[in-house]
């Protein structure tokens, strides 16, 4: 074998290795960022009192692991919601395991976390339903937020800054202001002493509240410990970060010279763009502009015809036409009296020939 068939044996096996593991790549990240699971899944519902946030495509979770996905959040029973999703089947659900909707991070996003339950119990068959007693909705912020709402319309910003100011002087050393501190302070406490019934009501609030936050206190301590992660992980990349503002400010530069370099150019496109457009308000320009309009649709049809089996275009021999001229011999060889009917043999034979050039296909796809 040549050296020149051995350097195209090598690159061609060098090529295949290179599309099969491009191959494996491309499908390995397509699993892992489309949620795709490999194997048959099984089909279940769970109802919750309410389903804040929670959508279609969200994760399903047994112990932080992945099992399967949501396929649907839609009302029921008028107060309620009814979650469907799909777990892989080997996923034994029983008659007591439980749901849960949980914080997926710190910016709302929610999945939906599974309790198996009991082995020893009834086990649950594709496409039964987990009973609200069963499951447990995600945290309500909005009762925390207003559990404070009261204590907030107590105590206004211009106490509170009052307050602030003369507390702030006093320890600057300004004794003449202590008076007024113990005023002040005596004022405002005056005045939570008027608002014990707002008071009262922050207490009982904060009740439910409290009581809210200890029953989700892992989930809490969840979302503390990812913040800390999360606020580590942004100075750690503090300088890359640095960096790409940087970037950005020389990319913007670099675009603003860009657009000073083309003005011109784009000046003169303006100037050429109405030397044609007075090219094409001629009639005879605006009747072939209308004729290659009429036959647009045509084209593109038979554009989107070829390329309906994917991105690359297939192309046909639908007709094909051709003509042969042969050289009139008898002038050429000077054959006097016989030229006549050499050059009329030869006009026979070039038509019986053209004849047979002319050819087209009958197949569906060549019709019109």
């Amino acid at each position: 074998m040549s050296t020149r068939n051995v350097r195209t044996v090598s690159a061609a096996i060098k090529l295949g290795i290179f599309v099969v593991v491009s191959l494996l790549v491309t499908g390995l990240l397509a699993v892992i960022m489309g949620h795709l699971t490999v194997g048959s899944q099984h089909g279940y519902k769970a109802i919750f009192t309410t389903a804040s946030e929670l959508k279609s495509g969200d994760d399903v979770r047994v112990a932080g692991v992945s099992v399967g996905t949501v396929t649907g959040v839609e009302i029921y029973n008028r107060n309620e919601a009814i979650v469907s999703f799909d777990v892989t089947s080997g996923l034994q659900l029983t008659k007591n395991s439980g749901a849960e909707i949980r914080f997926l991070n710190i910016v709302g996003d929610r999945y939906l976390a599974l309790s198996q339950g009991e082995a020893s119990t009834q086990m649950l068959n594709p496409g039964d339903t987990i009973p609200a007693t069963q499951t447990t909705p995600a945290l309500d912020l909005t009762a925390l937020f207003n559990g404070f709402q009261p204590l907030f319309q107590a105590l206004t910003p211009k106490d509170v800054n009052d307050l602030s100011m003369n507390l702030i002087q006093v320890l600057q050393g300004e004794s003449g202001n202590v008076s007024d501190l113990l005023a002040k302070t005596a004022s405002l406490t005056n005045s939570l002493a008027d608002r014990d019934q707002l008071i009262n009501e922050v207490i009982t609030n904060l009740g439910g509240t409290l009581a809210t936050i200890d029953s989700r206190h892992q989930q809490l301590s969840d979302l503390l410990t990812g913040l800390e992660q999360w606020m580590g992980h942004l100075s750690n990349d503090r300088v890359q970060i640095g960096d790409s503002i940087q970037n950005i400010s020389t990319l913007t530069q670099e675009l603003a010279d860009l657009l000073t370099q083309a003005r011109p150019f784009t000046k003169e496109d303006i100037a050429q763009l109405r030397r044609v457009m007075t090219i094409l308000n001629q009639p005879s320009a605006q009747a072939a502009l209308d004729a290659a309009l009429k036959q647009l649709p045509t084209t593109l049809r038979r554009q989107a015809r070829i390329g309906t089996f994917g991105s690359w275009y297939n192309y046909y021999l639908c007709d094909f036409t051709g003509r042969v001229i042969l050289p009139q011999l008898g002038t050429l060889l000077n054959l006097g009296p016989v030229a006549a009917q050499a050059n009329s043999a030869l006009n026979q034979i070039q038509a019986q020939i053209n004849k047979y050039l002319n050819v087209y296909s009958t197949q569906p796809r060549c019709a019109n």
